[in-house]
């Protein structure tokens, strides 16, 4: 019962990371109807960016505002420069233009920073609260749900609350529809993403400091849970964002404590394929609701 306890505290600590980088995916697909595979790449970017800062000035904070804004700005310009010229017209353009974003990102942060893992620190302690002699959650766990939820939040209240929130998911699903209300269709998609851009640039300092640190491709394996995670949850679900990080996390502890390292990955995508074969539109999402 122990080891259960442990497993479970441990793979919550696990989904609140994965559900915030989830987050980022939800909002470039609210937001654009599309899926951004050069997400964590981008992530990674602003991490370096961020922990530059961090180091220079000895403030975490810094850099973690820093990589934030430098996500902000980097997603729009991503959506000006790049995506913008895609042609829609097949949804496999807008994915291999984005893998072809990753190999440019990973590149060029090798050449610049190398190839070696950097320790990234975190704002707070890793030690876990023990509690009768079981590892539960730290206040670095603890500071990661917060601010999950708190995006959350924030995401809820924009896209059901103001009006560039609807803007935003119209300009999405009716672009045409939209452009003769006078609805800034381009505008609409380059802040969206740029929102989803920052929120996956906080998420990114939030998911190193738990892994292995600071590498052009630190975010791989990363994006794949979190990828699982968002389509586990429904990609038009905030909500379903944080519930599938959680329940990756967790399959994640249970499959490594008690069947090995190994086989964790593979349970993750097995979980991928049977929900894509048993509810394609995720478990919370509305469009799975109305079909049950």
């Amino acid at each position: 019962m122990d080891r259960f306890v442990f497993l479970t505290f441990d793979g919550l600590g696990r989904g609140a990371v994965y559900a915030a980088f989830a987050l980022a995916l939800v909002l470039i697909w609210r937001a654009t109807r599309i899926v951004n595979f050069a997400q964590g790449a981008m992530a990674v970017a602003t991490a370096y960016v961020g922990y530059s800062v961090s180091t220079a000035t000895g403030s975490y904070w810094l850099g973690f505002v820093v990589a934030v804004v430098g996500g902000l700005l980097l997603g729009a310009a991503v959506e000006r420069v790049v995506m913008r010229f895609v042609d829609h017209s097949s949804p496999l353009n807008g994915v291999v233009v984005a893998l072809g974003l990753v190999l440019v990102i990973q590149g060029v942060l090798g050449m610049t920073y190398g190839n070696e893992f950097r320790p990234a620190g975190a704002p707070f302690s890793r030690d876990a609260f023990d509690v009768g002699g079981i590892a539960l959650l730290s206040r670095f766990d603890l500071f990661v749900f917060a601010a999950v939820f708190a995006v959350v939040g924030l995401l809820a209240v924009l896209f059901t609350r103001t009006n560039v929130g609807l803007r935003m998911r119209a300009s999405a699903f009716a672009p045409d529809v939209s452009r003769l209300l006078g609805v800034n269709v381009g505008g609409m998609l380059t802040l969206g993403w740029a929102l989803a851009a920052a929120v996956g640039s906080m998420a990114g300092m939030l998911v190193i400091p738990t892994e292995l640190g600071l590498h052009p491709n630190a975010m791989d394996i990363v994006f794949v849970s979190s990828f699982t995670a968002a389509v586990v949850g429904g990609l038009d679900s905030p909500f379903g964002a944080v519930a599938g990080g959680l329940i990756v996390g967790l399959l994640l502890s249970y499959v490594s404590g008690y069947l090995g390292a190994t086989v964790a990955p593979i349970a993750v995508l097995l979980l991928l394929v049977v929900v894509l074969l048993g509810r394609p539109g995720g478990l919370f999402s509305r469009s799975a609701a109305r079909a049950v």
